[in-house]
């Protein structure tokens, strides 16, 4: 790994989560000397994935941050996969659709599909959720290497979020029996959902499928066998295109 590489990707991700930060402040966060930080951010700057606030001289992220982003999504074959089923999905279960790849700890959301209703609502392509605090994340977890590295507590994010790896790892045991992961407001209080994982042709799990619940509504029965078998049914359908023969792929016999 080189140090300086590595430095540079950890200030933007420090700046992705805290907006905008002194050089002090920065400095605290990576426990790095100010000078070497000083440097770092000014070559950053330089690039336009860093500006400074004239009138604070905070940090904050930059607009070459946002190109990169977009490059990333328009490039980015899953999410042009998923797309029409996302929309279909959303038609077939009157829920919002999103379409997550994992990031390190995290789910990354590429793709969201609105509900179909008319109410007005918040855009969430960008935003990222833990992975061990969502549906899309379990899908992603149950079938990944990482499901084994699950390692001390968890962050909490309500008074359900799965805390434990003992209990996060019977979870993930539940998924690959039936090839759907299930929240129930671990993430955000009044939000439910379900997901399934989506494969490549390399039979790796390349990210996940699943629809946003609203906690009231939340399907019981033969409910939510139809919403499950919905987004296994999407989730199969978009691994097929990206080239998986198989779906879901059992993971490494060496795994959890």
């Amino acid at each position: 790994m080189i140090q300086s590489v590595d430095r540079a990707m950890r200030i933007l991700g420090v700046l992705r989560s805290s907006r905008r930060l002194s050089l002090s402040e920065l400095a605290g966060r990576l426990e790095l000397a100010p000078s070497t930080v000083h440097g770092i951010v000014k070559t950053l700057q330089a690039h336009g994935y860093v500006l400074q606030d004239r009138a604070s001289a905070h940090y904050r992220l930059g607009p070459g941050a946002l190109k990169l982003g977009n490059v990333y999504l328009d490039t980015l074959e899953l999410r042009s996969r998923a797309v029409s089923w996302a929309a279909e999905l959303t038609r077939g279960t009157g829920y919002a659709t999103r379409t997550g790849v994992p990031l390190p700890g995290e789910v990354l959301i590429v793709h969201h599909e609105p509900r179909p209703d008319g109410s007005r609502q918040m855009p969430e392509v960008g935003i990222t959720i833990p992975a061990h605090a969502c549906a899309l994340g379990k899908a992603i977890l149950a079938f990944s290497p990482e499901a084994t590295d699950c390692a001390g507590e968890l962050r909490s994010m309500t008074r359900d979020t799965v805390t434990t790896p003992e209990r996060l790892r019977a979870q993930l045991d539940e998924v690959r029996e039936q090839a759907v992961a299930t929240e129930r407001e671990e993430a955000v209080i009044g939000e439910c959902g379900l997901a399934a994982p989506v494969f490549d042709g390399y039979d790796t799990v390349v990210g996940a499928l699943g629809v946003v619940v609203p906690a009231p509504d939340w399907p019981a029965g033969d409910a939510y066998e139809t919403v499950a078998g919905a987004v296994r049914g999407a989730a199969r359908a978009i691994s097929r295109e990206l080239g998986a023969t198989r779906w879901p792929v059992p993971p490494d016999p060496g795994q959890g």
